[in-house]
């Protein structure tokens, strides 16, 4: 990533009364997703009839909406949330693969249904291709899980956040009989999620809803500092004892000085490692992702001549290339301290030449141009191609931005 001034979204989630797919469907609408365009695009999964309907309404004294997916039969009728047609993972992939649905969106819903089944699967201990999706495989649930990811496509948010999950207490039906609430499946995907008891003898988070927001979830809270935006209040559609069956979504803004970051220096002497072994090591560092390595004429006890050698990375990296250090050089210990860094915020651009396409390095710092650098990489191979010197490509890539 490129320093400069990086801007995010981000999505973050609240639930009170549970989370399930109409009610992240519901909330993700209610963020500035159009309702109709949903119902539109979602035509192309070649289902029976079907609509969105969202409802505004007020729930303990708190207003928002409920958002359901209405199922029309060959007469026009209507009935909600039918569960009694199910449907294997591989008719269910079938149906999003073929759908004119953006790239992004089918992968995002296969990876959930595929997610589910996993689940289900480990459970039941048979193979994946046996589970029969009940509950999740009707078509209002693969509208839900289709619509959400549709949904969150179109809020363009950057990450998810969500600190944890209600959950309730007692027994559930399904349809392989009565089971431990929560659901055997959710339990197994909300694994290392958080979660909070809540006195309430219901099902307050589904399958659904622990595929969606675990599968999503990228932290458990907006960056610091990020600034909120719109906020969406989506409700349930059973009524709870001590709570409102409520999951609120709030949009973030998060703006990033990436031209700032902390760097690692990682320093030792060396008086017995041959120069050729040190070039070697040098190298692989660089291959490795350091960010700089230089060595610098040291004199050590009794004036021995020795280098210094100086490596630059990233805190993540640090293992790895104490690691290499290590391994290549006959230290026996190495110095490390925490360093700030302020960088120009870069960009590349192409610049022509009489021998060919150079691309230039330009530091930015305040939105003005402070310096601007060919790529040697680009001089040395032209160079070559052209039998001319490295210098002459230069300094025609340098004339080139004048």
């Amino acid at each position: 990533m490129l320093p400069g001034i990086m801007s995010q979204r981000i999505l973050h989630f609240e639930s009170i009364g549970g989370a399930s797919g109409d009610m992240i469907l519901g909330a993700l609408i209610g963020l500035g997703v159009p309702v109709d365009g949903l119902n539109a695009e979602l035509k192309s999964l070649q289902v029976d009839p079907f609509e969105i309907i969202v409802d505004e309404v007020v729930e303990q004294g708190m207003s928002g909406i409920r958002a359901k997916v209405v199922l029309h039969d060959h007469h026009h009728h209507h009935h909600d949330h039918g569960h009694h047609h199910g449907r294997h993972l591989s008719t269910i992939l079938k149906l999003i693969g073929e759908s004119a649905l953006p790239e992004a969106v089918k992968t995002n819903a296969s990876a959930i249904f595929r997610r589910i089944g996993e689940a289900e699967a480990a459970i039941h201990n048979i193979d994946i291709e046996k589970i029969h999706f009940h509950e999740v495989g009707a078509m209002d649930s693969i509208v839900d899980i289709v619509g959400c990811c549709l949904a969150l496509h179109k809020l363009g948010v950057d990450g998810l956040s969500i600190r944890n999950l209600p959950q309730g207490h007692g027994t559930i039906e399904c349809a392989h009989g009565t089971y431990p609430n929560p659901a055997p499946a959710t339990l197994k995907l909300l694994q290392g999620f958080s979660v909070v008891q809540v006195d309430e003898p219901f099902e307050l988070v589904t399958p659904t809803g622990a595929a969606l927001l675990s599968s999503w979830r990228t932290a458990e809270a907006p960056p610091a500092g990020a600034r909120a935006g719109k906020t969406a209040y989506s409700f349930g559609h059973r009524h709870l004892r001590h709570r409102p069956n409520l999951l609120r979504a709030t949009l973030y803004e998060s703006v990033e000085d990436t031209t700032s970051d902390e760097v690692l220096v990682l320093e030792c002497n060396l008086d017995d490692t041959t120069p050729e072994l040190v070039g070697c090591l040098f190298d692989r560092l660089l291959e490795e992702g350091a960010l700089d390595v230089f060595t610098t004429p040291v004199f050590m006890k009794k004036q021995r001549p020795a280098m210094l050698l100086t490596v630059l990375c990233l805190p993540p990296d640090r293992e790895r290339m104490l690691d290499l250090v290590f391994a290549e050089s006959t230290t026996f210990g190495i110095r490390e301290r925490l360093s700030k860094r302020t960088v120009l915020e870069r960009r590349f651009e192409v610049v022509g030449t009489p021998y060919g396409p150079v691309r230039m390095k330009v530091g930015l710092r305040k939105g003005a141009v402070l310096s601007v650098s060919p790529e040697i990489e680009d001089c040395r191979r032209l160079a070559r191609e052209n039998s001319v010197d490295v210098r002459t490509v230069y300094l025609a890539a340098l004339k080139a931005v004048e």
